[in-house]
């Protein structure tokens, strides 16, 4: 079993509104050639929580911080023109995703929660998570 210290959450960095999945990410990844997503959740626009990665195996989502982390991305990060970075979270990701850390924070209990941004000159996840959940 891992030792979790670290959930890091992400965002997909595609377009507001857009409809993306788990298998798309996933399909992503595999043509960058990676074995496939390296998330272990995907929140999507409607606020399902998609599992992705296993949870027992090692993420591939922030450089140095794969092997004791936990990755989460929500759908979104970018204006509709897929310029610009924004929180595009919808009102039903942000409740998910609250749902989501208390139930790792629950089961991890001395993992920290970080956004991707914490450890990587990227605009990822366009919010500080770091902050927004300090008191999950």
């Amino acid at each position: 079993m891992r030792k979790i210290t670290e959930i890091i959450i992400h965002c997909a960095d595609t377009p507001e509104g857009r409809n993306d999945k788990a298998a798309d990410i996933d399909r992503w990844h595999k043509a960058q050639g990676w074995q496939g997503i390296g998330y272990h959740y995907v929140i999507d626009l409607d606020g399902t929580i998609e599992p992705a990665r296993d949870i027992e195996k090692v993420g591939a989502h922030c450089t140095g911080h794969n092997a004791n982390s936990i990755g989460i991305v929500y759908i979104g990060g970018r204006c509709k023109d897929a310029g610009t970075p924004k929180d595009t979270r919808t009102d039903a990701q942000k409740a998910s995703l609250v749902l989501l850390l208390k139930y790792l924070r629950a089961k991890y209990k001395d993992a920290k929660i970080y956004g991707h941004r914490d450890f990587a000159q990227k605009a990822c996840p366009c919010f500080d998570a770091k902050d927004e959940y300090k008191d999950l």
